[in-house]
């Protein structure tokens, strides 16, 4: 048997990773103020450094399971008597535990009638802000990896133009790989400033970065089918 593949190495790598997992400052801080998952800290540190969820505002996040960027979203937008002021619509393939005042969406968003149903949730009335934090399944393979996230950020970057208000927002993930470039220019295109975010709570060695795209231009060029 393959000494790397043992149980026993599979057990003691395991038991590693969670050791690092609960020594890691992000998870103790969300343990202590109640969020869902340590992730709730990339977009507190955008959020602080950009001002990008201001009330009243209409949101919409994809990807949003387990809920801590919804968490956040919906703290931000709550007056100090804890009343929401906008609405937020959150949507995952994977169940979300329900966040008072939040609108769920559960399904595949690569999925017409997924994106339907978001589009319909809107009532015809554009958002303020879309929030991204899709990745992939990741199967290890570097290539159909980066295809895969490409292929989630040019979906985002069309529900946007569809559905984001004239100097609207956009925040989505994406990994540096190929494609990346050419993404970034898509989104120059669209909007008056695109910046780069590495928030200090993602992974280290992670090749995930956050583009922060602001003011969607009126009418803008449709997105090509391929980028």
């Amino acid at each position: 048997m393959n000494g790397k593949n043992s149980p026993r190495t599979k057990n003691r790598s395991k038991r590693e990773w969670i050791r690092r997992h609960l020594a890691d400052p992000f998870v103790q801080a969300a343990t202590r103020e109640g969020y869902r998952s340590r992730a709730a800290y990339k977009l507190i540190e955008i959020d602080q450094r950009d001002r990008l969820i201001r009330a009243p505002a209409t949101v919409v996040e994809l990807g949003a399971a387990p809920g801590s960027w919804t968490q956040v979203i919906v703290k931000r937008l709550s007056d100090r008597a804890g009343r929401l002021r906008g609405r937020v619509i959150a949507l995952d393939l994977l169940p979300i535990e329900p966040i008072e005042g939040v609108e769920r969406i559960e399904g595949d968003f690569r999925e017409e009638a997924v994106e339907r149903r978001l589009a319909e949730a809107l009532q015809g009335r554009p958002a303020d802000l879309i929030v991204s934090d899709m990745s992939p399944n990741l199967s290890g393979i570097e290539a159909a990896d980066a295809a895969r996230s490409q292929d989630l950020c040019e979906l985002t970057l069309r529900f946007a133009l569809n559905h984001l208000r004239p100097g609207g927002d956009l925040l989505v993930k994406t990994f540096h790989a190929s494609g990346y470039g050419q993404y970034v220019q898509q989104l120059k295109k669209r909007f008056k400033t695109v910046s780069v975010r590495k928030p200090a709570a993602s992974r280290p060695g992670s090749a995930e970065v956050y583009l922060l795209a602001r003011g969607l231009k009126p009418d803008p060029d449709p997105v090509t089918e391929s980028m």
